[in-house]
Formats: C-alpha cells, sequence, structure tokens
C-alpha cells in the first residue's frame, strides 16, 4: 500500500507543478500574446478533453475488466515498482489534464471561482471513491460515463468557444459581430449562478458570432462522432455472430 501512495503523491507534486508553471506563463504575459496564450491553452484543454470523450465513450463496457486485470497482474509480480509506477501514471496523466483544464478554466473565470470548483470536484471524488471502496455498493460505470460524458461535452464546448472569444480580442479570428445578444439581463456573469456557468461551461452574456458558431460547431461534430463510432461498434459486434450462424 505505501507503494502505491507514494506514486500517487509524487504524480500529484508534478501534475501541480506543472499547472503552476502553466499558470504563471499565463499570468506574465500581456496584451496580445497573453490573449493567444490563453487562446491555445483552452483549444488544447478542450483537445486533450475531447480524445478523453471518445476514449471514455469506447473503454465504457470494459473498463472495469481491464482495471483489474492490470492490478491483479501488477499485484502478481514480485517487483513493487510496477505497483509504484502503476499508480504514478494513472493519477499523473489525470493530474496533468486535470493541471490544464484548471489552467484553462481560471483564464476564462476567475482564480478563486476555479480553485472553489476545483476543491468542490475532488471532495466529491474523493467521497465516491471512499464509498466504493468502504461499502459493497457497485457503480455502474457504463452509466457513470455516460452522464460524465454529457458534461465533459458541454465543458469541453464552453472552453472552445471562450478560446474562439480570446482570438476575437487579439485580432486573430474575427468576431463578425459582437455581440450577437445581451443575456446579463437574464443570467449576469457576475451573479453567482453566472459565475458557476461561466467556470464549468464557458457561460458568456455576450458573446460573438464567431464563438457561438464554434460552441455549436464543437457541439455537433462530436455528437456526430460519438454516434458514427457506436454504429462501428455495434456493426463490428454483430458481424461475427452474423458469420457464426
Amino acid at each position: 500500500m505505501s507503494t502505491v501512495w507514494a506514486g500517487v503523491i509524487s504524480a500529484t507534486i508534478v501534475s501541480i507543478i506543472i499547472g503552476a508553471g502553466l499558470f504563471i506563463i499565463g499570468v506574465e504575459l500581456e496584451g496580445q500574446a497573453e490573449q493567444i496564450f490563453e487562446g491555445l491553452t483552452m483549444f488544447l484543454a478542450a483537445g486533450v478533453l475531447t480524445w478523453m470523450i471518445f476514449w471514455m465513450n469506447r473503454q465504457s463496457r470494459n473498463i472495469k475488466s481491464e482495471l483489474e486485470a492490470g492490478v491483479t497482474k501488477t499485484v502478481s509480480s514480485t517487483d513493487k515498482r510496477g505497483l509504484f509506477w502503476l499508480a504514478f501514471l494513472a493519477v499523473v496523466r489525470e493530474g496533468i489534464e486535470l493541471a490544464l483544464f484548471l489552467t484553462a478554466a481560471a483564464f476564462a473565470s476567475t482564480t478563486q471561482s476555479t480553485v472553489l470548483g476545483a476543491l468542490l470536484g475532488l471532495g466529491t471524488a474523493a467521497l465516491l471513491g471512499w464509498t466504493l471502496f468502504a461499502t459493497t455498493l457497485r457503480l455502474d460505470l457504463r452509466r457513470f460515463f455516460q452522464v460524465t460524458g454529457v458534461l465533459l461535452i458541454l465543458f469541453a464546448a464552453g472552453l472552445v468557444a471562450h478560446g474562439v472569444h480570446e482570438l476575437n480580442e487579439a485580432g486573430i479570428i474575427p468576431a463578425i459581430i459582437d455581440p450577437i445578444w445581451n443575456a446579463n439581463v437574464v443570467i449576469p456573469e457576475t451573479s453567482f449562478v453566472g459565475m458557476i456557468l461561466k467556470t464549468l461551461f464557458g457561460y458568456n452574456a455576450t458573446p460573438t458570432l464567431t464563438e457561438m458558431l464554434a460552441y455549436f460547431g464543437y457541439l455537433a461534430a462530436v455528437i456526430f462522432g460519438l454516434r458514427f463510432a457506436n454504429q462501428r461498434a455495434e456493426k463490428a459486434k454483430t458481424l461475427p455472430n452474423q458469420s457464426q450462424a
């Protein structure tokens, strides 16, 4: 157990260092360079998040058995370094992704809102993990991935839209119409609900036309991609059954 915790703690430290480095670079930049850096960071975070969405969709049916098989194989080995690297790589991959997402979220909203959201998310994840470990509760990973997948799609769409907004301000992408509406009379960005929506889903009360085109274009592309991937998976599953018949 100590070997696993050593891997987890090491990965956490690496993730914190990377996240702090990204944030410091963004803070040090000014003017157009800062806007371009923030926009590209959001695009990168959205890209990694999109990969995760498709990975979760592809692996949701087999992820539990694959994880258990990997852990069993590593535990059966007499070399404890395998457990360390298993824990380290599992945590550092998610930690770097989290650092990238939080950096992008901090650029899109306030640092305080991002930290509060991160702490709430980590607390919820820790509570869920402890509940699964300490009780006999069984989690339907397929259903869990479906629910979280929807939230991740909305989060990634918000990152893409805000990235376009930053490049609008930098003069790289034309706004065309700025703004297309003003929703501050309904949900002000400075309100509690507005700040939550902005931090999680990239809410902007005064979006540009290209920002909204990017948001809905991303949603359409991901939904179409997931549907196409699922249709291919179902078709691949039925082919062996037909050949056996």
